[in-house]
């Protein structure tokens, strides 16, 4: 399929259309298992309400997301994981862990990890409280009643905000998903994280006609899912500013400046980490990098993984950006004059998380 012909205007891109779907409220996590201990979960339902009154109070039309075939998600994610996403918890209740011993989430205690197995062949686990270790890689994302679905229907989301871009009709549009995706790799799940709405943007938009997609990803932890689905691969560059995971910070193991990519994605991947406390200047400094690195290589559309998270007032990061420093770096990426969608990543602080999103959103639209 050819790219369509972009008929925008300039006052179209005043206020871009919200994507949402109320089925993204259904993911109730409770609580979250960090180093052994019961923690409040930090990524619940009010973020979207916050987040979508915000917008329309700021004039973006709302628009409802359309279902989406599995097409585009299977070719970021194995089937079997998806799968697995679809049923573990109804298969967790027949086991009766409701009752016994008292488990209302599904909590992975097991892991076959490369390390674990090292040269035995793996065998599907029997056991349900085992097998819900095959696909997670911690104990802080656990599944409720309605986790799938929410997942789901942010895919959903973000799919509808490509088909409002690819039709010509506005060069940017915001999907409101949560969960957040990009900590999601091709056949596993975590930080958070179910499915990976920004990888599956981008391969709507790849489908869309678009050569050559770049994913920015401004979230304050690295997204080390995003970044594996398309490490090797030169069509999709995925460049990223977070805090520097040296420092102690999710994901831990992977995010550092030497992850350049490999085979035909050598080159296309670029990380710039940074010390916890950088604040605007420093932060902004990055992003400038990353858009000038997509510029040079020619990219014709893009993905921005929206996270707000590295705020001054978020719980997850120590960042120490501004209200005024997401409006620039919107000015900085919309500037860029290619087909956007924006994806909602992470951002926890209530209080600030509208305004967040809608000065960065302001910016990109040339406020």
């Amino acid at each position: 399929m050819g790219i369509l012909p972009y008929r925008w205007h300039d006052a179209q891109m005043s206020s871009i259309p919200v994507v949402w779907s109320p089925e993204t409220l259904r993911h109730v996590p409770g609580a979250e298992i960090w180093i052994g201990v019961r923690t409040p979960g930090t990524e619940v339902p009010e973020r979207v309400e916050l987040i979508k009154d915000a917008l329309v109070e700021s004039g973006h039309p709302v628009h409802s997301a359309r279902p989406h075939d599995d097409s585009l998600l299977l070719t970021v994610h194995d089937a079997s994981l998806v799968e697995h996403l679809r049923t573990v918890y109804s298969q967790w209740i027949e086991a009766g862990f409701l009752d016994d011993p008292g488990q209302d989430r599904v909590v992975p205690y097991v892991f076959p990890t490369a390390q674990m197995l090292g040269p035995l062949p793996p065998h599907r686990a029997h056991a349900i409280h085992a097998r819900a270790g095959t696909y997670a890689y911690d104990t802080m994302t656990v599944l409720g009643p309605g986790t799938f679905e929410a997942a789901r229907a942010a895919i959903d989301c973000a799919l509808t905000a490509v088909d409002l871009v690819a039709s010509g009709a506005d060069r940017a549009a915001y999907a409101l998903c949560r969960p957040p995706g990009h900590h999601v790799t091709r056949s596993a799940y975590g930080g958070s994280c179910y499915l990976n709405n920004a990888a599956v943007a981008a391969e709507g938009l790849r489908a869309a006609g678009h050569r050559r997609v770049a994913v920015v990803d401004l979230d304050a932890h690295h997204g080390n899912g995003t970044a594996a689905i398309f490490y090797e691969r030169a069509d999709v560059l995925y460049g990223s500013v977070h805090v520097h995971p040296g420092a102690g910070w999710f994901p831990h193991f992977v995010g550092f400046a030497d992850e350049h990519g490999a085979g035909d994605g050598a080159g296309r991947t670029r990380n710039l980490p940074l010390a916890p406390g950088t604040g605007d200047s420093g932060w902004l400094e990055a992003v400038t990098a990353l858009r000038e690195w997509i510029e040079f290589h020619g990219v014709d559309a893009l993905v921005v993984s929206l996270g707000v998270d590295a705020a001054a007032d978020d719980p997850e990061s120590p960042l120490l950006v501004t209200e005024q420093g997401y409006r620039e770096a919107g000015r900085l990426l919309g500037g860029f004059q290619v087909p956007s969608v924006i994806v909602q990543e992470g951002g926890y602080h209530l209080d600030s998380l509208g305004g967040l999103v809608g000065a960065y959103l302001a910016g990109h639209a040339g406020d």
